[in-house]
């Protein structure tokens, strides 16, 4: 099955939350070149194989993805990074490569940063 290609750095989030919402374990993958890195917390998946093994674990424990707010991507060339903010504040930054067939893939996964927690007033 083809999947559509992102056209620009930012479509990346958008089907992101589509395809993991579908429980398309392929489609996910498909956001990713063939050698990209991911990292969740602990874990850290180096190529699709691995890439593919840990949606495959993400999807069967969980049903549901809130979607993203896809903020804009910084450009340099044919290399962007972007950014999305889910719903309980936590960020995911990736980093993009723009492929000879004019989509977009990751090719760097940074699946979570929690943000800081407020600093205490003495």
């Amino acid at each position: 099955m083809a999947h559509a290609r992102a056209q620009s750095p930012e479509d990346l989030a958008r089907l992101f939350n589509e395809r993991a919402n579908a429980g398309d374990v392929e489609g996910l993958v498909a956001l990713y070149e063939q050698d990209a890195v991911l990292a969740a917390g602990k874990v850290v998946a180096t190529g699709q194989r691995e890439i593919r093994a840990f949606y495959t674990d993400l999807l069967a424990r969980r049903s549901e993805f809130p979607a993203a707010e896809a903020l804009p991507s910084i450009r340099n060339g044919a290399i962007a990074m972007t950014f999305a903010r889910l719903p309980n504040g936590t960020i995911s930054v990736e980093t993009a490569r723009l492929q000879d067939d004019g989509g977009w893939l990751w090719i760097i996964d940074q699946l979570k940063i929690k943000p800081m927690a407020e600093a205490k007033a003495e």
